[in-house]
Parts: C-alpha cells; sequence; structure tokens
C-alpha cells in the first residue's frame, strides 16, 4: 500500500510538471494574436451616426443603415470581426438592407470609433467586456422608439460571432441569429491544441492521452492567461442551449485555416436543436464566404432572415 502511495505520488508529480511545461508553450501561442488582415471599409454617408454608453461608461459608436422610403422588415444588430469596423456591415449585410432591413452595426470598446476601456486591450479571444457591449447595443435598441418594436435579429462575424450567441441567448426578443467563421474559446483551442500536439507529443503518448487531460490543459492555460492579462474570458458553451428554440446558421469556410468548420459543427451540437445548422462554403477563407459565393450568401442570408416576420 505504501508502494502505491508512493508511486501515486510520483505519477501526479510527474503529470504536473509536464502540464505545467506545456502549458507554457500554449499560453505563448493563446496569447498571440493572429495577422487576420481583416478588410476596412469607407463610411457611407447615408447611414446615421449613433452612440451609446456601456454599463461601465465606456462610449461605442457605430452607424444605422435605414430603409430611406419604406418600413423595415425588421432590424439586424450587426457584431463585427476583431480589426475591422461596423462599416463592414455594408458588406456583409447588403443583400439584407436591399431586402428591406435596418442595419445597426457598431465598435466594440478598444476597436474603430468607439472608445477604449482603461487597462483592457482587446484580442481575438472574446471577454465578458465585449458582452456588456453588445448588451449596451441591444438596450439601446429598446430604449429607442423607431427601433423598439422592430423584429430583431442579430449577425456577427469571427470573434463578433461569440458575442452575437450570447446575446441571442440573453435576449428572447432576438428571434433568429446567424454568424460567420463562429468559434468559442475552448473548441478552437481544443481543436489546435488536438491539431499540434503531434509537434510536441510522441504519437504513441498521445494515444494514452484521454481527452479530458487536453481539456484540462486548455482550461489552466485560459485561467492563467485570465490571471495574468486581468482578461474576463468568456465560456460560450454555457450559453448554447439556451438557443436551442431559435433559428441558427453557421457559416464555415472548407479552407479557413483560423476556424475549421468541424469548429462550427461542434458548437451546432451543443445547441442541440434541429433549428441550428452550419453552412460550409467551398473554397472559402476565413470570413471570406461572400467573396467566393456572393449570390448564394446574399440569397441564404435574406431566405434565413426572412424568419423574423414569419
Amino acid at each position: 500500500m505504501v508502494w502505491l502511495l508512493v508511486a501515486l505520488v510520483v505519477l501526479l508529480a510527474f503529470d504536473l510538471v509536464v502540464r505545467v511545461y506545456y502549458v507554457r508553450i500554449v499560453l505563448r501561442v493563446f496569447e498571440t494574436k493572429p495577422p487576420f488582415r481583416a478588410h476596412i471599409f469607407p463610411p457611407d454617408p447615408t447611414a446615421e451616426a449613433l452612440e451609446f454608453t456601456s454599463s461601465d461608461g465606456v462610449i461605442l459608436r457605430g452607424s444605422l443603415h435605414r430603409q430611406p422610403d419604406r418600413t423595415p422588415k425588421g432590424l439586424i444588430l450587426f457584431c463585427p470581426e476583431t480589426d475591422s469596423s461596423h462599416w463592414s456591415a455594408m458588406s456583409y449585410c447588403h443583400a439584407l438592407i436591399q431586402d428591406g432591413f435596418d442595419v445597426l452595426s457598431f465598435d466594440f470598446r478598444g476597436q474603430g470609433e468607439s472608445d477604449a476601456s482603461p487597462g483592457y486591450i482587446p484580442n481575438h479571444w472574446p471577454t465578458m467586456y465585449e458582452v456588456e457591449d453588445v448588451r449596451a447595443a441591444i438596450d439601446f435598441i429598446s430604449r429607442r422608439p423607431d427601433l423598439q418594436n422592430l423584429p430583431l435579429g442579430l449577425m456577427g462575424v469571427s470573434r463578433g460571432s461569440t458575442l452575437a450567441l450570447i446575446a441571442a441567448a440573453e435576449c428572447p426578443s432576438v428571434r433568429a441569429v446567424c454568424c460567420e467563421g463562429a468559434y468559442s474559446t475552448d473548441s478552437l483551442m481544443l481543436y489546435f491544441i488536438l491539431h499540434w500536439s503531434r509537434l510536441y507529443v510522441p504519437g504513441w503518448i498521445r494515444t494514452l492521452i484521454p481527452l479530458w487531460h487536453y481539456r484540462l490543459t486548455m482550461i489552466m492555460v485560459r485561467w492563467t492567461s485570465r490571471i495574468l492579462r486581468q482578461r474576463p474570458y468568456v465560456v460560450l458553451e454555457r450559453w448554447l442551449p439556451r438557443l436551442r428554440n431559435r433559428p441558427v446558421l453557421l457559416v464555415a469556410g472548407e479552407r479557413d485555416n483560423y476556424v475549421h468548420p468541424d469548429v462550427a459543427r461542434e458548437l451546432v451540437r451543443c445547441i442541440h436543436s434541429s433549428a441550428a445548422e452550419v453552412w460550409t462554403v467551398p473554397s472559402a477563407k476565413h470570413n471570406r464566404a461572400r467573396a467566393v459565393a456572393a449570390a448564394e450568401y446574399d440569397s441564404r442570408l435574406t431566405a434565413f432572415f426572412s424568419q423574423l416576420t414569419a
């Protein structure tokens, strides 16, 4: 019995040493923002400039693209990708505007025209700060008489997708949500940990490591970064089951090197709903589905959000 306890202590100590070693490796990758090369779009002089304030006092700015001569079918709240701006809504939502929807887009804190939050430098991993920003946008809509009664849908791109899904899960008035390049911190981390482990872990050892072991390493990385950088990362999976009764469309690029389509499929699995689906676009890279399949993209988007008025 003594030798068994000694062996167990030695095994646990060895596991801890190895885990700390790999956490340090993964942490460096986790905190390095990829070169997304987000497209910058010019301002639209016909859009209405707007601003509102988050619950913690950060001024957020954006624009409202309105129907000039007809009653809108509904309102789409657009959450842009990292390093882009609220003007990108004109590209992704072009068909929706043409089809009769108003589109409200805004910049998250520390991005585009919005103010920064003291001491916080945003990156590609969504945090509770961005959750507060999209909550502020929905609160702004609910208080504005000309917008509050419009059927509401959400659209998000890349990091904005996580925030759109969380906002939809929190807000029953959101009737449908569409996202491109969607990911959660945990699902994307796990995908890359499994993908790149072959460079650091011998094959015979990898076959002996259970999935929960990788997940625990992933959680340790996230919590280490949270403590060191004071970043309250969000775990999207906690919100996803609340979306099981609403339409969800996730657009994934077949050639996306940042967010593999398997990540979108895992998010749909977490929703546990036949109303959630993934459209995988052949030959498309990250956030470039409309660039390679504009006609089908526009057609699917307008058909999807037509459910707002059904």
